[in-house]
């Protein structure tokens, strides 16, 4: 066969489509990362936008003591930027960590409802599969 009238291989899929592919196929990740790539990543990069902000604009001591709460907002300047960093402090970052571990609860969960009953009740016994022996009485 000669060798110009060979087909040849398609192109390598840009830079663009690798990402689009990636960015479809977080479906197939298991609930918490999925969480965290869907609706938790818009949270995570408005607080860090504030954070930054307020780093640049009030300084990072200043930014970090606010964002916990250990200083008003009150009292850091300039306080329009501070104000919004403190209630994201105070109200979106549990939220954040309390869905991470709800998704952690419900995964254990699921790993013990696909148990039966006598397995479980023989876990929380403490029996090792030996019937008939009552653990030495």
């Amino acid at each position: 066969m000669d060798r110009s009238s060979a087909i040849p291989p398609p192109p390598r899929p840009g830079l663009a489509r690798r990402l689009w592919f990636i960015w479809s196929s977080r479906d197939a990740l298991p609930r918490l990362p999925r969480w965290l790539l869907g609706s938790a990543a818009p949270v995570i990069a408005g607080a860090t936008v504030l954070y930054v902000a307020n780093g640049f604009l009030a300084g990072w001591r200043t930014a970090y003591e606010a964002l916990l709460g250990i200083t008003s907002p009150a009292e850091a300047e300039p306080q329009w930027c501070a104000w919004p960093l403190s209630l994201t402090g105070w109200a979106l970052l549990p939220a954040l960590i309390g869905g991470v571990v709800g998704y952690g609860v419900s995964g254990q969960i699921e790993a013990h409802r696909s148990q039966t009953l006598d397995a479980i009740l023989a876990e929380i016994r403490g029996d090792t599969g030996r019937s008939g022996q009552d653990g030495g009485s």
